[in-house]
């Protein structure tokens, strides 16, 4: 069962899942970066381009999913260098910290809580993220352009591209899809018909709709709503 609520820290969201049968979990792309725990494992998932199978899919999970362009400054790593990958936390800072604070965690009778602490003390000496990258990503998820996007944030066409590659992991029209397809299953998950929902999402019709589902999850968008 998954079960999720809001962070004591800005920009963040605390979860925690224990799968319900042995079959892997699909994970779509969001736009988001995780600090996971799992089976005694300090873990970050990079930012997604595409959907995969969840590893090692049994056992417990907790988690602390960071929005959009949140993580990179926590974490002390440009997102790019994580894109599409999962890696160990001590790969990316000192072994011996990491080793403290996996037994911190491991010992912790709640696994999601313990790591929304660690995640509270490392944001309290990092720099706060740009502010200039909550406009970008609300922008774009309201589906306007990306030239005008940068154009309304003063900003040229490389610079957007170069801080997008930075914060978000990829470039501001990769964002701009998988952000659209956020708001698209948002609508479709509702009720809302896949005719309408193409409309509502900003894709030209229903099959433009249909192409993107599949690049960016695999599957089409029956198959990734339950629907026939």
């Amino acid at each position: 069962m998954y079960t999720e609520r809001a962070s004591r820290l800005s920009g963040a969201v605390v979860w925690t899942n224990v799968p319900a049968g042995p079959d892997a979990a699909r994970i779509l792309p969001d736009g988001c970066m995780d600090l996971l725990w799992h089976e005694g494992r300090l873990l970050v998932a990079g930012p997604d381009t595409r959907a995969h199978l969840a590893e090692g899919a049994s056992g417990r999970w907790a988690g602390v999913r960071f929005y959009p362009g949140a993580a990179p400054a926590l974490l002390g790593v440009p997102a790019h260098e994580l894109r599409d990958r999962r890696v160990e936390l001590a790969d990316l800072w000192p072994a011996d910290r990491v080793r403290q604070l996996t037994a911190r965690v491991n010992a912790a009778a709640d696994q999601a809580g313990a790591l929304e602490r660690l995640a509270l003390e490392r944001a309290a000496g990092a720099a706060p993220p740009d502010p200039l990258l909550r406009r970008v990503v609300a922008a774009l998820a309201a589906g306007r352009p990306v030239a005008e996007t940068a154009d309304a944030l003063g900003l040229g066409a490389r610079a957007l591209h170069r801080r997008s590659l930075a914060a978000f992991g990829y470039g501001p029209k990769t964002l701009a899809r998988i952000l659209r397809l956020r708001r698209a299953l948002a609508l479709a998950r509702g009720g809302v018909p896949l005719a309408e929902t193409a409309a509502r999402a900003g894709y030209a019709d229903q099959a433009h709709l249909s192409r993107e589902v599949r690049r960016l999850t695999g599957l089409a968008p029956s198959g990734l709503l339950g629907r026939r």
